[in-house]
């Protein structure tokens, strides 16, 4: 069975290490007063922006207050339903679904920021402060968050960077909602490439919601939190630091986390060949301890070797239900297949509703 191509984590890490030290504190930076969007609200009010900067940029004003909590509810499955039975009891084909966004999941109109946004060159910026809350920012740079309760919203992040957020171990609370992660392709620092949009360090669980998501190799990389309503798309291979295709996934862990993981009812798409490091659309990795408690619901997911990596024969508590496998790059959803390393026995493991896109029933093999 095909193998991602792994990294060396050593020069990433010398070098993750040197950017904490260098960091700069952020000291209560400014804020603007912008009009009042409730976090889970799809539209903002009539007297609002539009998502997309432009001349009505909002100008800075007294201090925001962090808005009210995101539910954090996924929005309602339009399509993706448990596959009926056939007199025999196995699953019978359901309809086929045209596109992600024609069977109502995450795409560019429904992900990103609702607001007009105004311009931050920010570079490299440590965050410190508890309970900061930034929004309608269009940042270049990237955020490394030393602090909990943080809060970025109806954002904008180009990243110059390894990642465009990052949360350090010993801090909680991170949400990050309404908001586009990118970076320009060939400018980051792993030989041009950009390795996370969004990084959980931390010991906790993170939220990720309605976010617009490009550009960089493992774009959601953590053990545990929620993920829901995101748009992942044109991710972009590249050769790293050691010479090597960085592996590429839309939604990756390493195994090891003692909390749960819910990707829920996202678009997650990873175009890259197989050729150029290609990994999977979502990668449960026993790369640092046993990968458990992780729910796969209601999602769109097309690309990579693998469409998904189910996370090995220790795998356990893993729910895999009511995706589509889209056949847009490949006619199995990744170049060699489905799934890989579903582990059948694992303890609370649950495999109900999965169908490709042409409407066809999934099975998946055994673990290997």
């Amino acid at each position: 069975m095909p193998r991602r191509t792994s990294r060396n984590p050593l020069a990433g890490l010398l070098f993750l290490a040197l950017l904490a030290v260098m960091g700069v504190a952020c000291s209560g930076p400014d804020r603007s007063a912008l009009p009042d969007c409730p976090d889970s609200a799809r539209t903002c009010p009539a007297s609002g922006s539009p998502a997309s900067p432009g001349p009505a940029a909002a100008t800075a004003g007294g201090p925001t207050t962090a808005s009210p909590a995101a539910s954090g509810t996924p929005t309602a499955k339009p399509t993706a339903t448990a596959a009926p039975q056939t007199p025999s009891g196995a699953p019978a084909a359901q309809a086929a679904c045209a596109s992600f966004s024609a069977c109502g999941f995450p795409d560019a109109s429904t992900t990103g920021p609702r607001i007009a946004l105004t311009p931050h060159k920010t570079g490299y910026m440590a965050v410190r402060e508890n309970g900061l809350v930034i929004r309608g920012w269009d940042i270049t740079g990237a955020l490394d968050i030393y602090a909990n309760d943080v809060t970025v919203i109806d954002s904008k992040i180009t990243s110059d960077s390894w990642w465009g957020i990052n949360l350090r171990p010993g801090f909680s609370g991170l949400r990050v909602l309404h908001s586009t992660i990118t970076a320009v392709p060939g400018k980051g620092p792993d030989n041009g490439g950009v390795d996370y949009a969004v990084s959980n360090m931390g010991g906790s669980s993170i939220e990720v919601g309605w976010c617009d998501v490009s550009v960089f190799g493992d774009a959601l990389s953590m053990g545990q939190g929620n993920l829901h309503d995101n748009y992942v798309h044109d991710i972009v291979p590249f050769v790293n630091l050691g010479g090597e295709w960085q592996h590429t996934n839309a939604v990756i862990s390493g195994g090891g986390n003692t909390g749960e993981l819910i990707i829920r009812h996202n678009t997650l798409l990873n175009p890259t060949g197989l050729k150029e490091g290609a990994s999977g659309s979502i990668g449960l990795f026993a790369d640092t301890g046993v990968v458990r408690n992780v729910t796969v619901d209601d999602n769109w997911i097309a690309g990579g070797a693998y469409a998904l990596y189910g996370g090995s024969t220790g795998a356990t508590g893993i729910k895999v239900t009511d995706n589509v496998f889209s056949t847009e790059y490949h006619p199995a959803a990744g170049g060699y297949g489905v799934v890989a390393h579903w582990n059948h026995s694992g303890a609370g493991n649950v495999w109900r509703g999965n169908r490709m896109s042409d409407g066809r029933p999934i099975q998946p093999e055994p673990a290997q």
